[in-house]
């Protein structure tokens, strides 16, 4: 397949104008997104193309963070060349649709060193305590 053109037919753009994101629903403080595909200088005001899926970020009663994905269908408009936002692109990762995207392996490294200096704070507290105890 050859190039686009630098400034000519635009049809390449044509194809590429479209992107796959998340669309924030939901009230203040209780998020809820929409997976859709939309042309990429889509105002809020307008509708978009198509919904492939939803995400609702806040942790049920189970702790479980609910995503709902129509992979055919994302399956369809990646092959008709729509681009995927880094945020889905996280959500497709995690999902085993795309490889796990390096975003999601640092936020896991960030939280397991968090998790072993909050540990090693409460060892020496506790050490402490049982100093002074005695």
């Amino acid at each position: 397949m050859p190039l686009p053109p630098a400034s000519g037919t635009g049809k390449y753009f044509a194809r590429a104008a479209k992107s796959i994101r998340l669309i924030r629903q939901g009230c203040t403080n209780r998020p809820f997104f929409h997976i859709s595909v939309t042309h990429r200088r889509r105002l809020n005001s307008q509708p978009v193309i198509e919904q492939l899926g939803s995400y609702d970020p806040m942790p049920n009663f189970n702790n479980e963070k609910l995503v709902a994905l129509n992979l055919e269908r994302m399956k369809f408009w990646l092959g008709q060349g729509a681009h995927v936002t880094t945020p889905v692109a996280e959500l497709l990762g995690l999902s085993g649709f795309f490889p796990i995207h390096p975003r999601s392996y640092m936020t896991a490294w960030r939280n397991r060193r968090t998790e072993r200096e909050n540990l090693e704070k409460q060892k020496e507290a506790e050490a402490a305590a049982t100093s002074k105890a005695e």
